[in-house]
């Protein structure tokens, strides 16, 4: 009778947070190696080593997981901790945080691959593009519209579309580099490169949307 009150309530056993990090590594590698169709269950299961069976219980199909690892990565660089505009945090210091962790995410070569995927299998009718989009660019999109909202409440902002505001901001940051690095023809921004290009885009925004 003692053993039974000492287990865990609820169905099933609690999923292991360091399997589902393994696993979501391992989607992330395959994807990128051998593209969408190319990536089975089975070969993302051994990758992370632990079993088909473990990989269902923790994501329900290869869509879910997908969406998944994209999102992952997104969180990797910018967390949602960093959309939440604190009272004692200057919002300049906290656009140039989020601009920081953006050009580092759009910068980085599993991004850059990801993006490159993508963009071929658009022509090809896939849906997997609209998964991308939502699970990546869309929620960060989002948060970002949150927060410049929020900034806008305070007295800090001023502008009557934060949609288009979060669109601006993040396109500043792009700029024609990254186009230039998704077809080959530029490098990524480092060091004093890419912060030099972060502090002007905050600048410009701000002046654009300072009251």
């Amino acid at each position: 009778m003692p053993d039974k009150l000492l287990q865990p309530s609820g169905p099933g056993r609690p999923k292991d947070p360091a399997k589902r990090r393994a696993i979501l590594e391992a989607a992330k590698s395959l994807f990128l190696r051998n593209g969408y169709d190319g990536s089975s269950m089975d070969a993302i299961a051994a990758e992370a080593g632990v079993s088909k069976l473990t990989v269902y219980s923790h994501f329900t199909d290869k869509e879910t997981l997908f969406s998944a690892a994209i999102k992952a990565k997104c969180e990797e660089q910018l967390p949602e901790l960093l959309f939440e505009l604190p009272d004692n945090v200057p919002l300049e210091s906290q656009l140039l945080e989020i601009a920081r962790g953006f050009l580092a995410l759009v910068n980085s070569r599993e991004s850059v691959e990801m993006h490159r995927m993508m963009v071929n299998l658009a022509s090809q009718g896939s849906k997997l593009s609209q998964l991308f989009y939502e699970a990546g660019p869309k929620r960060v999109q989002e948060e970002m519209e949150v927060l410049l909202h929020k900034a806008a409440k305070r007295g800090l902002l001023s502008l009557d579309n934060p949609h288009l505001a979060a669109d601006h901001f993040f396109s500043l940051l792009k700029g024609g580099a990254h186009f230039r690095l998704l077809i080959g023809c530029g490098e990524p921004l480092k060091g004093e490169a890419a912060e030099h290009h972060v502090q002007d885009a905050v600048q410009l925004f701000l002046r654009a949307y300072r009251p």
